[in-house]
């Protein structure tokens, strides 16, 4: 027994998977000789009485120890893999059962020869989606509900498992099995003040005013629970002073979430939770690789930690919250995933989900002085990004999630003053999608031709008018404060946004209405409550900038809205402009794309911190 064979070995399984796919005719043939393969190496560990111990990354501890004991676990493995390839030979299986039945053989093995926390926590992870893949294989509702209520429990345990493993480096510098011993019962902190209030804030109304919405909806009590993890995992982000306690609420966000994109059961909503929850889990990845070599760098998890780190791990925690936050390009997962989901769904995202990627980078920017100006380059950048897609969308939905890519930026743009402009985003977006909901449809050319509610129609004017930064409204306040706190260099580009923003609601703002005479349906008291809710907070926190409230102050937002509406006039309402055929394809928004760009922007952000 080597340990070139035993590399081999491992690999092999996943090798044979992918080459299934290149030649299916030979599928049943391929992964029953894997099967047979790993049992000839299984019976060679009982003939050869001696161990193989193999040290990977030894600075780390990652080793693979294969003995007698494993043998008699892979021989198992082995032998239920090949009947269960005998028991489908004849049942015409496509060759994706079999390829996913030989992965999930492959890392089955490797959790027989782990000898460490770290690769076993890999080895289990593609367990967890190869036998969901399996489960679902036949694609009925009930096999793929039972799939991931499996892939749910299970992603929950590994993240218990996960920060466990991290504390034991934490304690001996070592993922090996054998550092159990001494190692400390946890390690979190937290970190609370007026920062953490005003998101907090943002949370609770939202989710209330999403939970008045439904009242009357008939939702199901899976709904509501979901719907309050979701609000903890969200607020525990906003306290989180560590990269690994904020990992863990990022990862039940990613799964709350998933479960209440994917609420309606629908083929569509399953496919952009997958896709949302995919894109989530390969940037958590690179953060956690991240928060890993800051530890590395200074014995601790603190957000303090990122000053002298290496840049590579700056970089990788960046690139993970910029992912969670929506920023720049690497938020462009964001417009689909919002504006397919169920309504009250697509207000809780919007509204405070996607900030639990944004506080953080608000936090390091404020903790870390040499982040700021980074920080401040992707708020600028996010903000003209979102806006420039927003201006020309057509669909409701679309633009509003554009514009939820583009306010984020606004946070970022001023990290001082975040707090009160992440709160007022939260409230008006909120409300924004709620009153998009209820429209009699998406696209603002059918809506030109079908007049809507005037009581709809005011609302939907009131938070514009707000998220444009009209006076009376927190908006206003919001837009001063934050343009106060710009660098020089971010004022004219953030102007710009502010146009673009302007433009973008005269959409909203200029429909056709007329008063409805038909009695409201009773889950409309349920919307009314929210919206009242959500236009009353933007009302009230007006007050907690009075001080903008100057002629200057006054004058010059006035006059960007005002020429936003003329140049929605003469160039957008009558389509005079449309986006680039490449950007209207949504090129850069489909799945394999969103996955490279995030190779990209881990040059970029490497690129940025180096220099």
């Amino acid at each position: 027994m080597t340990s070139t064979l035993t590399i081999v070995w491992i690999a092999l399984p996943f090798f044979v998977g992918f080459l299934i796919y290149l030649l299916p005719k030979l599928d049943r043939w391929l992964a029953l000789g894997m099967a047979v393969a790993s049992g000839a190496y299984a019976m060679s560990l009982f003939v050869d009485r001696s161990s193989l111990t193999l040290e990977l990354l030894d600075h780390f501890g990652v080793t693979l120890m294969i003995d007698a004991l494993s043998g008699y676990f892979i021989l198992t493995n082995a032998l239920v893999t090949a009947s269960v390839i005998l028991y489908c030979w004849y049942s015409g299986k496509s060759p994706f059962f079999y390829a996913q039945t030989i992965i999930l053989h492959g890392s089955v093995n490797a959790t027989f020869v782990c000898s460490d926390f770290i690769s076993l926590y890999v080895a289990l992870e593609v367990i967890s989606i190869a036998a969901f893949l399996l489960i679902a294989y036949s694609r009925s509702d009930r096999s793929i509900w039972v799939g991931l209520r499996y892939l749910f429990v299970s992603n929950v345990a590994m993240l218990f498992y996960l920060v466990g493993a991290v504390l034991v480096y934490q304690s001996h510098h070592s993922f090996n099995f054998a550092g159990v011993r001494g190692a400390p019962p946890e390690a979190i902190a937290l970190m609370i003040d007026a920062l953490s209030g005003y998101f907090i804030l943002t949370n609770a109304l939202v989710t209330a005013s999403v939970i008045l919405y439904c009242w009357y909806s008939g939702k199901s009590p899976f709904f509501y629970a979901q719907t309050i993890i979701l609000h903890g995992s969200v607020n525990a982000t906003f306290v989180c002073s560590d990269f690994i306690s904020l990992y863990v609420a990022l990862e039940v966000i990613s799964i709350a979430a998933f479960l209440l994109i994917a609420y309606s059961r629908s083929d569509r909503s399953i496919w952009v939770g997958l896709r949302y929850l995919f894109v989530s889990n390969v940037a958590m990845l690179f953060y956690l690789v991240g928060a890993v070599l800051v530890y590395q760098s200074h014995h601790s998890f603190n957000f303090a930690g990122v000053r002298g780190a290496p840049p590579e791990a700056i970089a990788l925690i960046g690139l993970g919250l910029l992912v969670k936050g929506g920023i720049f390009v690497s938020g462009l997962w964001l417009p689909l995933t919002h504006s397919e989901s169920e309504t009250p769904v697509s207000a809780l995202l919007s509204g405070s989900v996607v900030k639990a990627g944004v506080y953080p980078l608000v936090r390091c920017a404020l903790t870390v002085e040499e982040l700021d100006p980074v920080v401040r380059f992707f708020g600028v950048g996010t903000a003209l990004l979102g806006v420039f897609y927003a201006v020309f969308e057509k669909d409701t939905k679309r633009m509003l999630a554009f514009h939820t890519v583009s306010q984020m930026g606004f946070i970022l743009a001023a990290p001082g003053v975040g707090g009160f402009y992440a709160l007022t985003h939260g409230l008006v977006k909120s409300a924004l999608f709620l009153v998009a909901g209820v429209l009699p449809s998406r696209n603002f050319k059918e809506l030109h031709q079908k007049p809507i509610d005037t009581a709809v129609w005011v609302a939907l004017v009131m938070a514009s008018f707000s998220i444009s930064g009209f006076p009376l409204l927190s908006g206003f306040g919001a837009k001063v404060l934050t343009t106060k706190n710009l660098m020089p260099w971010q004022t004219i580009a953030m102007n710009v946004a502010a146009l673009g923003t302007a433009i973008s609601f005269a959409k909203f703002i200029f429909l056709p209405h007329q008063p409805y005479e038909k009695p409201e349906p009773s889950n409309k008291r349920g919307f009314w409550a929210a919206v009242v809710l959500l236009i009353g907070g933007l009302v009230v926190a007006n007050v907690a900038y009075y001080e903008a409230y100057t002629l200057a102050n006054i004058i010059k937002p006035l006059g960007i809205i005002g020429a936003g509406w003329i140049v929605y006039f003469l160039l957008f309402r009558r389509s005079v402009l449309k986006l680039p055929s490449v950007l209207a394809q949504r090129t850069l928004e489909q799945f394999e794309h969103l996955i490279g760009v995030m190779s990209l922007m881990l040059i970029l952000l490497f690129w940025m911190v180096v220099t």
